[in-house]
């Protein structure tokens, strides 16, 4: 009885008093994050690291990585907002589809689960869209700095790079200072090493990913999920392509500090035939005179049209920015997934035939696209030469947001207050 009505007094108390309760954990240039947010994403971590049968850290180092984690995803948001990336709710909830099918639920069935399990849907959805509006600025950056040569395609179908599989990885990363400081490297050195020697002493690499690893995916238990060695950085590729499964890498050294992998497993590729795909396409370009916000509104026109039954290729033909396929009626021919770009590639996959996709964000502006249809084709030179470039661009970009993102934190003001 003592307990429940001290749940009883804590839910009675007004809003405003609980804000008051709550406090600051860190000051990232001008915004702030709460201990409240600092909680919410260290139960969530807690439920996933649970989820995958894996060891809670100790209470200090997952706070300490929930937090840097939180950090660097307030700084990138800071540089979507500063250069107009924003995600629509259409794209939302386009997102949040996606991924309740993937788990065979529907967007309803994905809300009462996550209420089940303690969390509120309403901040789902805002760390969603906060996680999309992240990765839209990252690669927009990366993608706006990649330049790929003729010469380099031809270095890479020289060296049969198209047919070398696919990996799935764990990965630790010990990171060292922008200004390879020499007694900050030693000390990360010794600090990959001693790492190394547990895994071969039998720890989980999970568990000391969790721990200890400046990565991205450190609260994944360092999981990079399956990846083609040929969008590998060079180092990673080198080492994995003579590896077995289950085997560990010594440290590896790189600009951003000393990295350790692990090969899960591995599978050939050897694909000759390819899936195509036919769009009708509608784009808004941003420029100096047309910017996100504006572009956003006139799509959102453009959406409300064709949903109340104009025709598509019209619409298309009388307003679209590309000017290659609008007098087409916004016909994109047949085409690989990633012609046009990852993110145009990601929603198109799982369309139907005839549906048409919310309004979407790239780097060239604002799109729609109408989905015609899917076959599987032959792999042509010209596709080979289309693949090749995509994964010397996939490779090159994330070598670029490696960097980046140690940039932007060396540059960001951060005080932690934990």
């Amino acid at each position: 009885m003592k307990k429940l009505m001290t749940l009883l007094l804590l839910t009675s108390i007004p809003a405003y008093a609980q804000e008051l309760l709550d406090e600051i954990v860190a000051v990232v240039d001008d915004t702030v994050i709460m201990k409240s947010e600092l909680d919410r994403s260290v139960n969530s971590i807690k439920k996933q690291i649970e989820a995958s049968g894996n060891q809670i850290p100790p209470a200090d180092i997952l706070n300490s990585q929930v937090l840097e984690r939180l950090i660097v995803q307030e700084i990138q948001i800071d540089r979507a907002e500063l250069v107009g990336i924003k995600i629509s709710d259409g794209e939302l909830d386009a997102a949040l589809t996606n991924i309740a099918q993937q788990n065979g639920m529907s967007l309803s069935q994905m809300q009462q689960a996550i209420e089940v399990d303690g969390f509120s849907f309403a901040e789902f959805r805002r760390d969603m869209r906060r996680d999309m509006q992240a990765e839209r600025v990252r690669y927009a950056y990366a993608n706006s700095n990649v330049k790929i040569s003729e010469h380099e395609i031809d270095l890479f179908l020289a060296d049969n790079e198209l047919d070398q599989g696919e990996v799935e990885l764990q990965h630790i990363l010990i990171a060292t200072s922008t200004d390879n400081d020499a007694a900050e490297t030693e000390k990360a050195q010794k600090e990959a090493n001693d790492l190394y020697d547990q895994i071969q002493a039998g720890e989980n690499f999970a568990v000391l990913a969790t721990q200890f690893s400046d990565g991205q995916n450190a609260l994944e238990g360092g999981r990079l999920g399956w990846r083609p060695i040929n969008q590998l950085p060079p180092l990673f590729a080198d080492q994995v392509k003579s590896m077995s499964d289950g085997e560990v890498t010594h440290p590896i050294r790189s600009p951003s500090g000393f990295h350790i992998l692990k090969l899960l497993a591995q599978k050939s590729n050897t694909v000759k035939t390819q899936d195509q795909y036919n769009i009708l396409h509608i784009m808004v370009e941003t420029n100096e005179v047309v910017s996100p916000k504006d572009g956003m509104a006139i799509i959102n026109g453009l959406y409300d049209k064709v949903l109340d039954g104009e025709d598509f290729a019209t619409v298309a033909e009388e307003n679209s920015d590309d000017h290659s396929s609008a007098p087409l009626g916004g016909d994109m021919g047949w085409f690989e997934i990633n012609k046009f770009g990852a993110r145009m590639g990601e929603v198109i996959k799982g369309m139907d035939v005839g549906e048409i996709s919310a309004p979407f964000q790239t780097d060239a502006g604002w799109h729609i696209v109408k989905f015609l249809g899917k076959k599987e084709a032959d792999i042509t030179e010209e596709l080979k030469r289309s693949q090749a470039s995509n994964a010397i661009r996939e490779r090159k970009v994330q070598e670029l947001i490696e960097s980046w993102i140690r940039e932007i934190r060396g540059e960001a003001y951060v005080d932690i207050r934990i």
